[in-house]
C-alpha cells in the first residue's frame, strides 16, 4: 500500500467496536481505514458487503489484478459491488488478514428486497443529503460534493473532520425502509462480533451514511440476542468475482458511487497527490499531441504554476484534483468554453466539448482493465461458451464468412447471434440478412479480442446455464417491456439466435398487439418485418409460418381501419405512416393466402382516403397509390387540383414507385406544375418535394429525369440533371432566399 499512514485515527470506539465512516472509493477512507487496523489490532474487521459471500472470502485474496467486481444476481436483481486498489472496504480485507483478523461482510445479499432498484451496493446517498451538501459548498465555496470532498479531506494529510461530516449528513437525512433493514442487520453483526472478541475491539468499516446510525443502535444498550445474525436464503441466483475497469467505475461516464476520475485517483494512492497531479498533466499533454492538438512547454509550465497557485489561494496543503484541472483549463484553453467542465457539476461531456476538456477527462479516467486469477471460479456459462467457440472455430480473430445454407455455418450463425443478443463484445456482424426483408443467404462478421469479454460472460449468466438458454431468457425479459415496434425487432433476433420457443411467444404477442395498438408508424415497422419473415425466410423456418400470417392479416386491417379515419389539415409527410401504407400494399400483393380481405375491400377503403379532402396530404397520395398499386389507374388530371403538392407526392411515391415510372403522363403533368410554381411557392415546396423524390434511387430518378426531357422534346443526357454536384439541395434554396430579399432591397432603395 502507498501513501503514509496518518496519525492518530478519527474513528469512534463504543462498546469494544470501533466505527469508521467512508467515502466508498476514497484514497484519503482507505488509508484512514489502514492505520485504524494497524493501531487496534483487531479481533474481527467488519465490512459493509454481502454477508452471503462470508464462506467465500478467500476468492477475494487469489491474487486479482484490480479492479473487480462481486456480482450478485437471482430471478428478480442483479448487482455488483465494485473493489479497486484504494477502495476502503478492499483495503479492510487486506490489512485485516495481514494482522490475523477475521474478516466479515456484515450487509444483507444483494438480492435481498432492501436493494430493490440498486444497482450497486457503494453508490452515493447523495439524494437523500442534497440540502446540507449545498450549504456546505456555499460555505466553502465549492461547486458540488465532489470538490466539497477533496477540499475537505483528499487535500489534507489527515482527515480528521470524517466523523463530524457525516453525523452532519446523516442528521439531516431520513433512511427509508431499505436502509433501515440493512442498518438493523449490520448492527446485529456488530454485536455478535463485539460478544465474541472478548476485550479484543472490533473495526467496523461502512459507509459514512450508515455509520452514525449503527452507533446509535449500539449505544442504545446490549440486545436480546448476540448470536451471529442468520443469512437469509434465496431460492435462485449466484454470486461471482468479474473483472472491472476504471471506465465502468467513473462518474463523469455514468457511474453513481463514489469518487470520480478513477485513473487519477489510482495515481495519489501509489504516489501521493504530487506526483498524480505531474502524471496528469502529462496525460494529458500526451493525449492532445497524440491528437495533433499543440501543446507547448511553456503551456506545462503554465499549469504547474497556476495549479501550484491555485492550491495555496484555496488552503490546500496538497494538490488538489480541481486545483490540477482549474491549471490545465487555464493553461490550454483561451476561448470561451461552450459547456461547463464536468468536475463543476458532475456529469458527462455533451458533443462539441473543447478537446482539452475530452483528453482531461480521458486522462482522469484511466485505462485500467482488471483481470482475475485463473482459479476464480465461473458460473458454467463460461466455459459452455468457450467450449463452443473452440468447437466451432469461433475463438480466433479475423473475419470470417458464413453460407447461411450450409448446416456448420447456420449452425456457427446462431452461436454468434445469441453472443450478440446478449451483448459480449468482440462479435461485430457486418452484413446479412436484416429484418426478415432481405433474402440475404450469407453473413460476414468480425472476430476480436476483448478485454471486457470475460466480465461480460459472467454477467450474462444470470439469464442461464447455457447460451441458447442465456440469450432466450434476455430476449424474453426485452419482450416483457418492448413496445410493439420492437417486438418485430426481437422477433428476428429469436429468429436468427434458433430459439423456436421465444419465437412461438412473440408471434402470439404480435398479433395481439397488432389488434389493439393505434400507432400506424408501430403497425408499419411490425408488418413490413413480420412480412418479410413470412415471404422469405424458409432458410429460418418461418416461410408461410401461420401465425406470421395471422399477424400479417391483423395488421393489414388495422392500417385499413385507422387509415380510414385519421383527418388533419396540411401537415409535413409523415414517413413512419407511409412506410405502414407500403407494408399495406405488400401484404396485399405477396400474402393474398394469408389474409381474410378482399383486394376490392382494399381497393374501396384506398379509393374513399384518396377522395377525402379532410385526409392528410401525404395519406391521400399514398392511398391513392395504393389504389394504382392494386391495379385502379388514376386520373392523372386530377392531380392538377392538388393542395400540398409536395406532401402528397410523398405519399403517392413512397407507395407506387414503379407505377410512376411507367406513366409518363403523370410525370409530365408533374412536370407541368412544378414549372408553374413562382420562385417562393417552390422554395415553401422545396423541403416536401426532396422528401418525396428520395423515395427513388439514383439510376430511378435519372429515368423520371429522361421523361421529362421527352415532354418538353428536349435532348440530352438525364444524368446530367440529377448530378449537379455535392452541395446539399437545402443550401442551394436558401442562397436563392437571399439572393431575392436583396433583389427586394435594392429595387425598394432604387438601385437596380
Amino acid at each position: 500500500m502507498a501513501g503514509a499512514a496518518p496519525g492518530p485515527a478519527p474513528a469512534a470506539r463504543l462498546m469494544g467496536a470501533v466505527f469508521v465512516g467512508v467515502r466508498h472509493h476514497s484514497p484519503a477512507c482507505a488509508r484512514l481505514v489502514a492505520a485504524t487496523i494497524a493501531e487496534h489490532r483487531p479481533a474481527y474487521v467488519l465490512i459493509e458487503g454481502p454477508a452471503d459471500f462470508n464462506e467465500r472470502i478467500d476468492e477475494l485474496l487469489l491474487g486479482h489484478e484490480l479492479p473487480v467486481a462481486l456480482f450478485s444476481y437471482s430471478d428478480r436483481h442483479a448487482s455488483w459491488t465494485p473493489f479497486c486498489d484504494y477502495s476502503p472496504e478492499w483495503v479492510a480485507i487486506t490489512e485485516a488478514r495481514r494482522h490475523h483478523a477475521e474478516v466479515r461482510f456484515i450487509d444483507l445479499p444483494a438480492w435481498h428486497e432492501a436493494f430493490h432498484d440498486v444497482s450497486n451496493r457503494y453508490a452515493d446517498a447523495e439524494l437523500r443529503y442534497t440540502e446540507v451538501v449545498e450549504r456546505l459548498c456555499r460555505e466553502f465555496a465549492v461547486d458540488n460534493v465532489d470538490v466539497l470532498w477533496d477540499h475537505l479531506f483528499e487535500s489534507e494529510p489527515e482527515p480528521t473532520a470524517l466523523a463530524e461530516y457525516f453525523d452532519l449528513l446523516r442528521g439531516t437525512a431520513t433512511a427509508d425502509d431499505g436502509d433501515a433493514a440493512r442498518e438493523e442487520y449490520m448492527a446485529s453483526w456488530v454485536r455478535a462480533a463485539v460478544a465474541d472478541a472478548g476485550d479484543r475491539p472490533v473495526v467496523v468499516v461502512t459507509g459514512g451514511f450508515h455509520t452514525p446510525a449503527l452507533e446509535a443502535k449500539l449505544a442504545d444498550g446490549p440486545a436480546e440476542s448476540t448470536s451471529w445474525p442468520e443469512v437469509p436464503e434465496r431460492d435462485g441466483g449466484a454470486s461471482y468475482l468479474v473483472p472491472y475497469s476504471h471506465a465502468r467505475l467513473d462518474a463523469f461516464t455514468g457511474y453513481q458511487s463514489g469518487m470520480p476520475s478513477p485513473g487519477y485517483y489510482q495515481q495519489v494512492w501509489e504516489n501521493g497527490s504530487q506526483r498524480a497531479a505531474d502524471w496528469l498533466i502529462e496525460s494529458v499533454a500526451t493525449r492532445l499531441r497524440g491528437k495533433n492538438q499543440p501543446v507547448s512547454t511553456a503551456d506545462l509550465i503554465a499549469a504547474h504554476t497556476q495549479a501550484g497557485a491555485l492550491a495555496r489561494l484555496r488552503g490546500h496543503e496538497s494538490l488538489a484534483r480541481t486545483d490540477v484541472l482549474d491549471g490545465l483549463t487555464s493553461a490550454l484553453i483561451s476561448e470561451d468554453l461552450t459547456q461547463p467542465p464536468p468536475w463543476t457539476r458532475r456529469g458527462t461531456l455533451q458533443p462539441g466539448a473543447h478537446p482539452a476538456l475530452v483528453e482531461m477527462i480521458g486522462a482522469l479516467r484511466g485505462d485500467r482493465v482488471g483481470r482475475l486469477h485463473p482459479a476464480t471460479p465461473a458460473p458454467p456459462l463460461v466455459n459452455a461458451v468457450q467450449e463452443l467457440l473452440r468447437a466451432h472455430g469461433l475463438d480466433h480473430e479475423g473475419k470470417i464468412a458464413l453460407d447461411l445454407t450450409d448446416p456448420e455455418s447456420l449452425e456457427r450463425s446462431r452461436i454468434l447471434h445469441r453472443l450478440r443478443v446478449l451483448g459480449i463484445p468482440g462479435f461485430e456482424r457486418t452484413s446479412g440478412p436484416s429484418g426478415g426483408a432481405q433474402p440475404r443467404l450469407d453473413e460476414e462478421w468480425v472476430l476480436r479480442p476483448a478485454d471486457e469479454r470475460l466480465a461480460a460472460l459472467i454477467e450474462a449468466a444470470e439469464n442461464g446455464a447455457t447460451l441458447e438458454e442465456a440469450a432466450g431468457v434476455a430476449l424474453e425479459r426485452r419482450a416483457r417491456q418492448a413496445q410493439l415496434q420492437e417486438q418485430s425487432g426481437l422477433l428476428f433476433d429469436a429468429v436468427l439466435c434458433g430459439i423456436t420457443t421465444l419465437s412461438g411467444r412473440l408471434k402470439q404477442t404480435l398479433d395481439e398487439g397488432v389488434r389493439e395498438t393505434g400507432d400506424l408508424g408501430a403497425l408499419g415497422q411490425v408488418l413490413s418485418g413480420v412480412l418479410g419473415l413470412w415471404r422469405h425466410d424458409r432458410l429460418f423456418g418461418t416461410a408461410k409460418d401461420p401465425l406470421l400470417g395471422a399477424v400479417i392479416d391483423a395488421g393489414t386491417a388495422r392500417v385499413l381501419w385507422l387509415v380510414e379515419g385519421l383527418h388533419g389539415g396540411p401537415a409535413p409527410a409523415d414517413p413512419d405512416r407511409l412506410r405502414a401504407m407500403a407494408a399495406t400494399r405488400d401484404a396485399v400483393l405477396h400474402a393474398k393466402s394469408a389474409l381474410s380481405l378482399d383486394i376490392a375491400d382494399v381497393t374501396g377503403v384506398a379509393t374513399r382516403v384518396s377522395d377525402d379532402g379532410q385526409a392528410p396530404p401525404d395519406l391521400r397520395g399514398a392511398a391513392l397509390g395504393l389504389a394504382w398499386a392494386l391495379g385502379t389507374t388514376p386520373d392523372v388530371r386530377k392531380v392538377r387540383g392538388i393542395d400540398a403538392l409536395g406532401d402528397w407526392l410523398a405519399g403517392l411515391f413512397a407507395v407506387a414507385r414503379e407505377e410512376v415510372l411507367a406513366s409518363p403522363e403523370l410525370v409530365g403533368v408533374l412536370d407541368e406544375l412544378v414549372s408553374a410554381m413562382t420562385e417562393e411557392e417552390f422554395l415553401v415546396a422545396l423541403p416536401a418535394l426532396r422528401l418525396a423524390f428520395s423515395y427513388f434511387p439514383p439510376r430511378e430518378r435519372e429515368t423520371i429525369a429522361g421523361t421529362v426531357l421527352a415532354h418538353r422534346g428536349v435532348g440530352g443526357d438525364a444524368r446530367g440533371l440529377t448530378r449537379l454536384g455535392t452541395t446539399d439541395p437545402m443550401i442551394v434554396a436558401e442562397a436563392l432566399a437571399v439572393e431575392r430579399r436583396v433583389d427586394a432591397l435594392l429595387v425598394k432603395g432604387g438601385l437596380t
